[in-house]
C-alpha cells in the first residue's frame, strides 16, 4: 500500500493567519513523518508527503488523484487529503482533517504495537478537537 499526504504548505507554516488550521497541518505530517518511519512494520510500501504552494495544481507527487469541490461557479481544488492506493490499484481519499488525522494516528498506534520503542505523536489540543484519538 503507498500513502500520500497533500497539505498546504503556507498553513503549515503558518503564514494563512489560522493557528488552528496550523496546528491540525502540523500534527497531520507529524503522523505521516511517524508513520513513515515505521512504514516497514505496518505493511506500507511508502509515505510521500507534499507541502501544496499557492497556485501549485494540486501537488500530486506519487499518486495522481485531487479532491476538488465546486463553489460558487469555480472549481475549487483541495489541498489537504490523504490518498491511499492498495495492491489492487484501489484509490481512497480523504479530504477531512479528522479523517485524515484518524487514518494516520491508527498508523502509528499499529506501529506502536510492533516494536519496543516508543512510537507516539503528540497532538494538538485543536487536533483533539476534532475527535482524534480518543
Amino acid at each position: 500500500m503507498r500513502m500520500e499526504l497533500r497539505v498546504c504548505k503556507q498553513c503549515y507554516e503558518g503564514e494563512h493567519g489560522n493557528p488552528d488550521k496550523t496546528a491540525v497541518t502540523r500534527d497531520m505530517v507529524a503522523c505521516a513523518e511517524t508513520a513513515r518511519e515505521y512504514k516497514d512494520l505496518i505493511g506500507l510500501d511508502s509515505i510521500y508527503i507534499t507541502k501544496v504552494g499557492e497556485g501549485d495544481a494540486g501537488g500530486a507527487e506519487a499518486l495522481p488523484v485531487i479532491v476538488a469541490s465546486i463553489s460558487g461557479n469555480e472549481i475549487q481544488l483541495s489541498d489537504t487529503q490523504l490518498v491511499m492506493e492498495d495492491d489492487d490499484g484501489n484509490m481512497l481519499v480523504y479530504p477531512e482533517p479528522a479523517d485524515i488525522l484518524e487514518v494516520l494516528t491508527r498508523n502509528v498506534q499499529q506501529a506502536n504495537t510492533h516494536t519496543n520503542n516508543d512510537v507516539s505523536v503528540e497532538l494538538s489540543e485543536e487536533s483533539l478537537a476534532l475527535g482524534v484519538g480518543q
